[in-house]
């Protein structure tokens, strides 16, 4: 028989279109079903083009896929002009009507309508996402389809640990640890679309680890980090010297999940060596230290993709000491321009990171190796030229298509060991 997966996201990023292409190149794609999906030439692309929905054009995809390709943009694009026009009452978390929630909640029952409709001969997988699997699994369940469950994020029981232990180590910032605001029935879904699950996609073996804590069975789980972005074709070193500081970058949410309270804390420590550039949207302006800190740094709330590929090509080292994460694609984005990073044992750093040599692994949660690791940069600087030319090289080796053949392949082992 003909082996075919459905593949859901409400909202679509570099590594589900990856995936959504590997599929389709192993002929393994049943059909795409996700928000906004734009094609060059067609109404939504259009529509991408004003300011205020530009964000539109990031979700375009190939027009190979468009006859497999399913949208329900109207959640999405409310979602989008809330954003714009500052109406936070449709996107409060979990309860506005234009809330990411709901997009999920929204796509995941349209996906088990589906699944229950019909009769699917070629159909033998649904590949879904965390917080927008659990009723399509349940139909796929149902009618003997398979359940493809990506977790893009370590699991939450291991993340309230974390986040509360955070909030003690830093209570002026506990305003920017969002991630503890998910309701009990959020979180009771996320452990059913885990239970119902036959294998578990996730992109570092930090992920892998925190499922420790999942009170239950669970079924194999596949660790395969993400692909880079083609990499620069040039970067050129700039020496530093008693008249140039380090120019360090972090980019990614105002919050101390991603370890910004760290991230200031040692550039000021450093002041008269360093020099920091924040990029990111502040996930509260309630918090009275991130806006003094703010103020003391260059601060840009946002910017295009590319641009951002840019500022970090301009930079010696990007720093990103986040103290929960599922992967951490600016990783992944620097080392593609030749910038070396600095991260945690709780991104995707290990898995594609050997310390001192491509780019530098720090515990999470610890100042002091970070403040440690960019005074020996500083010591060394020849060395940012070394490692940030391994790194590109590491991204070089990596592609997107890579990751998206690896995840069709493990879903195709799946098929033949069942």
């Amino acid at each position: 028989m003909v082996k075919k997966i459905l593949i859901s996201h409400p909202t679509s990023n570099a590594n589900n279109r990856a995936v959504v292409n590997g599929l389709s190149k192993a002929s393994l794609l049943y059909a795409f079903h996700t928000s906004i999906a734009s094609f060059e030439g067609d109404l939504i692309h259009r529509l991408g083009g004003f300011k205020p929905f530009k964000e539109i054009r990031r979700r375009q995809f190939d027009l190979g896929l468009k006859t497999m390709t399913h949208s329900s943009p109207f959640l999405e694009i409310g979602r989008i002009a809330s954003l714009k026009l500052g109406l936070n009452s449709l996107i409060k978390h979990e309860t506005g009507y234009f809330s990411i929630d709901n997009i999920y909640r929204t796509l995941d029952k349209q996906m088990a309508i589906k699944l229950g409709n019909k009769s699917h001969d070629e159909l033998t997988g649904i590949y879904a996402y965390e917080d927008g699997a659990y009723e399509s699994f349940l139909s796929a369940k149902i009618n003997e389809i398979n359940c493809f469950y990506d977790l893009p994020i370590g699991y939450w029981r291991t993340a309230q640990k974390i986040l509360k232990a955070e909030k003690k180590r830093w209570p002026d910032w506990s305003s920017t640890l969002t991630g503890l605001q998910d309701s009990e029935y959020k979180l009771k879904r996320k452990d059913n679309e885990l239970a119902l699950a036959d294998r578990i996609f996730v992109a570092s073996s930090f992920t892998a680890k925190t499922l420790l804590d999942y009170p239950g069975q669970l079924a194999p789980i596949e660790i395969i980090p993400y692909g880079f972005p083609t990499p620069a074709a040039h970067r050129n070193y700039t020496a530093i010297g008693a008249n140039r500081k380090l120019k360090i970058l972090f980019v990614g949410l105002l919050s101390q999940r991603k370890g910004i309270a760290d991230t200031f804390e040692v550039a000021n420590n450093l002041n008269n060596y360093v020099e920091l550039t924040v990029v990111g949207r502040q996930v509260t302006n309630d918090c009275e230290a991130l806006n003094k800190e703010l103020s003391k740094h260059n601060w840009i709330p946002s910017l295009p993709h590319n641009e951002v590929l840019k500022l970090m090509h301009s930079h010696d080292v990007l720093i990103f000491p986040s103290i929960f994460e599922g992967f951490g694609m600016v990783i992944t984005e620097a080392m593609s321009q030749g910038t070396p990073v600095i991260t945690t044992n709780h991104t995707a750093g290990p898995d594609i990171i050997n310390h001192n040599e491509n780019g530098w692994l720090i515990s999470a949660g610890s100042s002091q190796e970070l403040q440690n690791c960019i005074q020996e940069i500083l010591t060394k600087p020849e060395r940012i030229a070394y490692v940030g030319k391994a790194a590109r090289e590491t991204a070089r080796n990596r592609s997107w298509e890579v990751y998206g053949q690896e995840v069709s392949q493990a879903i195709i082992k799946h098929h033949e060991s069942i």
